[in-house]
């Protein structure tokens, strides 16, 4: 608690100084300046035990990690006389999450955390009664979203596959890593992450010498896969394989890459979905006052940030900026303040972050890190950009068929 405190007066100085005025931050008869009404929206979809022991399952990821932001906003309400609220709301897999939200938006609710993979995001997104309200997603990695199916209440703060890819291929291209055998699983997400990474490889100049899918059946992930997989599979499947400087592994639902370092015929360095990965948040990372997150967090939950509640976290800190910069809390407001150029967050980053006016994708500084300890952080420094360095990471505006920003002039 004393670290999060301390966390939170780093920035009560900056936040201080935009305390609303006049009648939109009045307080009356005792009453909070001004209140702020979020949900958190999710459903229970059914994910994969880890395949190591050392690494425990974790119900919750996300919906800590925007508790946690709503904790830090409401220490510092208590200073700027401001209050908070995050309802949550967890939809069974069977369910419909539309016809929840529906009834959210019915019931006032226009901010939401959207913690929802790419069809349930767009339902929600496609309800008549969602068109005012601001959609933050921090699941869904689709690039589709991004390039093809955007819409105007909908703003992605998890990165694309398409900017982890790329953030991955500018360090191997930095290290003259240039040819790289790929190992890919046969899940759908599986085929985006393939896609990403064989659009990095033409813009990087990496070479992909060979593609092998790896489709692994067996009864128990843990017990059955291990020592078969480990002593036997592993080595023969990688037999035989082109010169290359790099393994690129495509296992996104974490099947089967777990067994590859190490137990591959050939030497060298596993990239991808394991061994060296490409993240937007990471355990180890700890630059940028980093460390002051990983611990307070570490007090508040009991257990280390994951991506998922980094992200959490932040969508929640996105919209508590714009509602403290505006003096606000009306969607319209706080949408029309994340789509201009007056907004910026702050992410343990070294940089402020903003959206891309074109699909609304947050921009970021993509870690890349093995188990222990954060190797670099992505754009490297040699790939330039007319007008942001964050854009050469994932669809730049020429590559994007939307086109946000032109349909609100």
């Amino acid at each position: 608690m004393i670290r999060l405190l301390v966390g939170i007066l780093l920035v009560l100085g900056a936040w201080a100084t935009v305390v609303p005025r006049g009648p939109a931050g009045a307080a009356t008869d005792g009453q909070a300046a001004f209140r702020l009404r979020m949900v958190y929206l999710g459903k229970a979809y059914r994910e994969p035990l880890p395949l190591s022991l050392v690494e425990k399952p974790i119900p919750d990821k996300g919906l800590v990690g925007a508790r946690f932001g709503l904790a830090e906003a409401r220490h510092i309400g208590r200073f700027l006389g401001q209050e908070y609220e995050l309802t949550e709301v967890i939809v069974p897999e069977d369910e419909d999450v539309a016809a929840r939200a529906r009834d959210l938006l019915a019931d006032g609710e226009r901010l939401f955390v959207l913690d929802l993979e790419a069809p349930d995001l767009l339902a929600v997104a496609d309800l008549p009664e969602a068109g005012e309200a601001v959609l933050l997603n921090i699941r869904a990695r689709d690039d589709l979203l991004r390039v093809e199916a955007c819409r105007a209440n909908l703003f992605h703060v998890a990165p694309s596959y398409a900017m982890l890819a790329d953030a991955l291929a500018q360090f191997l291209v930095w290290k003259r890593w240039y040819r790289w055998l790929v190992i890919r699983g046969v899940a759908d997400s599986d085929d985006a992450f393939m896609a990403a990474l064989e659009r990095a490889a033409k813009r990087f100049a990496g070479k992909i010498v060979e593609t092998r899918e790896y489709e692994f059946r067996v009864g128990s992930r843990r017990v059955e896969s291990g020592y078969q997989q480990i002593q036997t599979q592993m080595p023969l499947f990688t037999v035989g394989a082109p010169a290359h400087d790099v393994l690129w592994v495509v296992d996104t639902t974490e099947a089967f890459g777990l067994y590859l370092p190490y137990n591959t015929t050939d030497p060298a360095p596993v990239v991808g979905s394991f061994g060296l990965v490409p993240r937007v948040w990471h355990r180890s990372y700890e630059f940028y006052a980093g460390m002051q997150f990983q611990e307070a967090f570490d007090d508040f939950a009991g257990r280390h940030a994951t991506e998922r509640d980094y992200l959490g976290w932040l969508a929640v800190r996105i919209l508590v900026e714009a509602a403290l910069r505006t003096g606000r809390t009306d969607a319209a407001t706080v949408r029309d303040y994340l789509r201009s150029d007056r907004f910026i967050v702050g992410a343990y980053k070294g940089v402020g972050l903003t959206f891309r006016p074109w699909n609304q994708q947050l921009r970021h500084r993509i870690l890349l890190a093995w188990a222990r300890n954060t190797v670099s952080l992505s754009p490297q420094d040699k790939f330039l950009h007319q007008r942001n360095p964050l854009d050469t990471l994932g669809y730049d505006r020429p590559e994007s068929r939307c086109r946000l920003d032109e349909a609100e002039e």
